[in-house]
């Protein structure tokens, strides 16, 4: 094993330390674009869903006859 100087031996430390930080950084914004990534896919799916409701509640509201009421006068 070779021996290197002192301040090259500090040189790699402080190379060492901003890297872990640089990939720990990295990690961190990986998972907050995976969880932002699957709320807009659920938020997607939800509005699909609520839409095909809406149109299903429309839908059946103008199929079914409205039942007058007697107006007692």
């Amino acid at each position: 094993m070779t021996q290197h100087s002192k301040s090259r031996q500090q040189a790699e430390s402080a190379f060492s330390k901003v890297q872990s930080q640089f990939l720990a950084r990295n990690r961190a914004i990986e998972e907050v674009d995976t969880m932002v990534k699957a709320r807009e896919d659920k938020t997607s799916r939800l509005r699909t869903a609520r839409l095909a409701k809406e149109a299903d509640d429309r839908a059946q509201a103008t199929a079914s006859p409205v039942a007058k009421r007697d107006i007692k006068t």
